[in-house]
């Protein structure tokens, strides 16, 4: 798949600098990347305040949301958010995220439950786990195993490979 844009969203409680140098060595692999900053904000407030980045900066479509850690549970709200701004989705990718469960409840934001499509996935769905990430948490590997068992693609980063080069060889396998 060969995305418009690859937009990069990190966790809730979090800043875009989480990311690191991965939004460059994407773009120096030629993609179009946002890495929208909104530090202060979880589940619906956080989900409006990308939504409203994303359109200012006008992106290229089809987009591929691109989640890190508890920024996943929210991919369905933004996807829908983009898709009532008539910008499709080409695929959601989870980088060591949780992943979203219909009823799912943010419990940093007790005011709402997350809002997910009927229809969710529209797109095909992908899972990133880094080194890092192994001996972190066994709540990843839980998500890594029912990625599998959905049927999504997994990748498994292993260095000297960078991240950005894992993760373009998983938007191009979804």
């Amino acid at each position: 798949m060969t995305p418009g844009t690859v937009v990069l969203l990190h966790a809730p409680n979090a800043t875009a600098a989480s990311w690191g140098d991965l939004p460059e060595m994407l773009r120096s692999y030629g993609f179009d990347v946002v890495a929208p900053d909104v530090p202060d904000e979880t589940g619906p407030r956080y989900i409006a305040r990308v939504s409203l980045i994303i359109t200012a900066t006008d992106p290229a479509v089809p987009l591929v949301l691109v989640a890190h850690g508890a920024a996943g549970p929210l991919l369905p709200g933004i996807a829908l958010a983009q898709r009532a701004a008539h910008r499709p989705i080409a695929g959601f990718a989870f980088v060591d995220a949780d992943l979203p469960h219909r009823g799912q409840h943010d419990h940093g934001a007790p005011e709402n439950d997350l809002p997910m499509a009927p229809d969710w996935p529209e797109a095909p769905c992908g899972y990133l786990r880094t080194h890092a990430d192994r001996s972190a948490s066994s709540d990843h590997e839980e998500a890594v195993r029912e990625a599998r068992l959905r049927g999504w693609a997994v990748t498994d980063h292993d260095p000297p490979t960078t991240v950005a080069q894992s993760l373009t060889e998983l938007i191009t396998a979804m």
